[in-house]
């Protein structure tokens, strides 16, 4: 029988992060599959003196639900598949990369200025940031710290004390500013993309904050898939190479944006309120892309 890794964050855990390995788990099994969940704490690789060791013998795939790039690069590089590649989740866990992907392959997205990088906890503020990301972006706009997640980092700028009061707090980590789109102000659409094709769309919605991330206290309901909407999340998942994952999707004034890709996107409330299996069409994926039948 084929074995699988799922890799899991050894420091993380709650009940929505543990749905997601033990979903694929199942959903491999039934294709004759047998997977593993492993935390990265086990320190599975170790770069050596003429080439990179990984402790996965035995095993033909890996899953890989963490954004630890190092170990991951260390997996992809002995040869193994793995799901997503180290490419995608570089360009997902860095809002900015992620952004010139997406713009690069000409997908529509909000108007992007990437945060200047700051070395010395003791600068100060240059006074023509916040005049210029006004002028470029309007008032209010978006600050969302690069490498955030689950709705966190991100910030709703309005007013030049506010900017200058966040700017301490994060100068020396990465960020950027985005411009704010009113018109989907605490809602957007999550599409579940596997394979390269959209599976299904989720509206997001929140009554008290501009932010419709469910783990931020948002809710969620089943949305029509419509040809316009599956096209452009398509077409970002395509940007960043994925096997699997969520794309973000804005309500502008004329048309869709893409607010961001996550390329380990959890699908709980997602399968609970669309009915669709994503861990079954992700397993499903995962086993033709690597030719695998069950054997004994």
């Amino acid at each position: 029988m084929p074995k699988a890794l799922i890799y899991v964050n050894a420091y993380y855990h709650t009940e929505q992060i543990a749905y997601q390995p033990a979903r694929l788990r199942e959903e491999l099994a039934a294709r004759g599959v047998c997977a593993e969940i492993a935390q990265t704490d086990a320190l599975p690789v170790r770069v050596e003196a003429g080439g990179v060791r990984a402790d996965t013998a035995g095993y033909d795939l890996c899953v890989y639900l963490d954004k630890d790039r190092y170990i991951l690069r260390a997996l992809e590089s002995t040869g193994m598949p793995v799901f997503n590649s180290y490419k995608t989740v570089t360009l997902c866990d860095d809002k900015m990369l992620g952004a010139l992907a997406l713009a690069e392959q000409g997908v529509p997205l909000p108007e992007t200025v990437p945060g200047p990088l700051c070395y010395r906890g003791e600068a100060r503020l240059g006074g023509q940031t916040y005049a210029r990301a006004c002028a470029l972006l309007g008032l209010p706009f978006v600050v969302k710290e690069s490498n955030s997640s689950l709705g966190a980092g991100v910030h709703l700028i309005e007013s030049e004390a506010q900017f200058c009061a966040l700017w301490e707090r994060i100068k020396l980590r990465p960020w950027l500013m985005q411009k704010f789109i009113a018109e989907s102000r605490g809602r957007d659409v999550r599409v579940i993309v596997v394979g390269g094709r959209a599976l299904g769309a989720m509206l997001r919605t929140s009554q008290g904050d501009f932010r419709s991330n469910v783990a931020a206290g948002g809710s969620g309901a089943a949305f029509p898939l419509d040809a316009a909407l599956c096209a452009v999340a398509e077409r970002a998942a395509h940007a960043v190479g994925a096997d699997f994952c969520g794309v973000d999707v804005l309500f502008g004034k004329e048309g869709y944006l893409v607010c961001e890709v996550n390329s380990n996107a959890f699908f709980g409330t997602f399968e609970r309120v669309t009915g669709l299996n994503v861990a079954g069409a992700y397993a499903e994926h995962i086993v033709k892309k690597c030719g695998l039948c069950p054997h004994g």
